[in-house]
């Protein structure tokens, strides 16, 4: 059953932190884009500003939707979305640190390609795709994995869990004590 978009409620849009069950599955597709959608994106810009980052999956906005945003440089002007996308990833991998606002204070090495592939739907309803290396392609696939329910946990190194444990456990008790 997919999830339709009447189910958005953008005053509940906030920031969701590991392990939110909104992370750990596979988002729906967005049927439709609509003045929810767009509201859903403005709320997302909002959050991903507000809180310093470079992208923000909409799991990550407590919304189950294949729906990201990435601003390289952190501006309103520079947000691109991407609706409904799939990532190719191209050439070699390489381990890059990363940290992520769902699961902040931990940052850690994650093993991605250098380059990849982005085929997405825009707010308009225009079908694009780009090449994306560095920085935009680390984005890319971070967010990617938000969609398909993956979180930079999952792909942590098993010294890298234990190395962050701490941490780790206080996010897992700080949600547990908000789901009360």
């Amino acid at each position: 059953m997919s999830l339709t978009v009447k189910m958005i409620d953008i005053k509940k849009c906030c920031l969701t932190y590991y392990p939110a069950d909104v992370l750990t599955h596979p988002a729906q597709p967005v049927e439709k884009i609509d003045k929810d959608i767009r509201s859903l994106v403005d709320r997302m810009t909002d959050i991903m500003l507000e809180k310093k980052g470079v992208g923000l999956a909409a799991p990550q906005a407590g919304m189950p939707l294949r729906l990201f945003i990435i601003s390289l440089n952190s501006t309103r002007e520079a947000v691109k979305v991407y609706i409904n996308p799939n990532i190719t990833p191209e050439g070699e991998v390489a381990l890059i640190e990363e940290g992520c606002l769902s699961v902040p204070g931990v940052y850690t090495k994650i093993r991605r390609y250098k380059k990849c592939k982005v085929t997405a739907t825009d707010l308009n309803g225009n079908e694009f795709s780009e090449e994306g290396e560095g920085l935009y392609a680390k984005a890319l696939q971070h967010e990617y994995d938000h969609i398909e329910g993956v979180t930079i946990v999952n792909r942590m190194s098993q010294a890298a869990k234990i190395s962050h444990r701490k941490q780790l456990k206080k996010l897992k008790e700080a949600y547990e004590n908000n789901t009360k």
